[in-house]
């Protein structure tokens, strides 16, 4: 039976961590869910706290993020007896070039999808008329928000499932798998496209996946991440996923175009143009020498390491490793 459960380096196989990390994961959301179902009983009960449903938000989405992220170092640590910093959400060297380039081409990004809605005369813009004090806020407000709740997906769809797998080899695995449930989980948004809603989310996955595994950092996914979803909904005034999501948009957006090319109300990541957009940038990011992984990150996320430590779940002698 121990082929069955462990490798030959006496490390439990992928498919055992990877089952390990999804049910303790999905038992914690289901609990978490919980928890801030009674939060928003409490909140909603005292009028004096101010931007009730940007307070939840922000601690509904930096729940998840810590849950996604300490799990995934629980697993890491004594499954496989890595390091925090083998997440690749840690301060390693170039985190922030990566974050910033990431930044820059997800914007980038969203507009050559919104160009191509405008050459097809779907989408036409205006500037806002609200005060600019209103707009500033919606800003900021909307970056600290956006920021976070992409960091807690990218820690839940790019973290630990994707890099065990990776480490054993089955990269290809843990994409698919992990675009799909990308994909799956927007499904269940408002105003989904049929066809468009899931194919190009699961392109977005793909994206996050290849700029994680160029990089084996989750900083450039997260710039990518953010910043796609900060030039729909403040800067365009677009739904993101079918939500609208900045009070106060810098451009407002008026959709006259087919829903195959615009997505109508779910947004523009439903229509073609973002199927374009997001397919050139993933083909950049497959290719460019602008990016590079850490050496140490590449080596702890690209091979099944020796077992050192008795505390790490294997059949390998302790005293085995000299």
């Amino acid at each position: 039976m121990h082929p069955i459960f462990f490798n030959d380096a006496g490390r439990l196989r992928s498919g055992w961590r990877l089952t390990i990390f999804i049910l303790v994961l999905v038992l914690f959301l289901i609990l978490w869910e919980q928890i801030v179902r009674v939060l928003y009983g409490l909140v909603s009960s005292y009028r004096s706290i101010p931007h009730p449903d940007l307070v939840l938000a922000l601690v509904y989405r930096g729940g998840l993020l810590v849950i996604a992220l300490a799990i995934g170092y629980l697993c890491a640590h004594f499954l496989e007896e890595l390091p925090w910093r083998s997440l690749g959400a840690s301060f390693q060297n170039g985190w922030l070039k990566d974050f910033v380039i990431g930044s820059v081409l997800g914007f980038a990004t969203l507009v050559v999808a919104v160009v191509i809605a405008m050459a097809g005369r779907g989408l036409r813009f205006s500037v806002n008329d609200v005060d600019w004090t209103s707009i500033l806020r919606s800003m900021i407000g909307s970056i600290v928000i956006l920021v976070l709740a992409a960091f807690a997906e990218e820690a839940l769809f790019r973290g630990y499932a994707l890099q065990t797998l990776t480490r054993a080899k089955l990269a290809w695995l843990g994409v698919a798998l992990t675009l799909a449930l990308f994909g799956a989980a927007h499904l269940t948004n408002p105003n989904v496209v049929p066809g468009f809603t899931f194919t190009n989310t699961a392109i977005a996955g793909l994206w996050f996946a290849i700029a994680y595994l160029r990089t084996r950092s989750l900083w450039l996914p997260l710039g990518l991440h953010w910043s796609w979803n900060w030039a729909l909904g403040w800067f365009f005034g677009l739904p993101v996923s079918g939500l609208n999501l900045a009070s106060h948009p810098l451009f407002k957006a008026s959709d006259t175009g087919p829903l195959w090319l615009t997505g109508g109300s779910y947004g523009i990541e439903g229509g073609i143009g973002a199927t374009i957009g997001l397919a050139l940038c993933t083909l950049f990011l497959w290719r460019t020498s602008m990016i590079s992984a850490d050496p140490e990150l590449k080596k702890l996320t690209s091979e099944e390491n020796p077992v050192t430590h008795p505390s790490v779940l294997s059949i390998r002698p302790a005293d085995d490793h000299a």
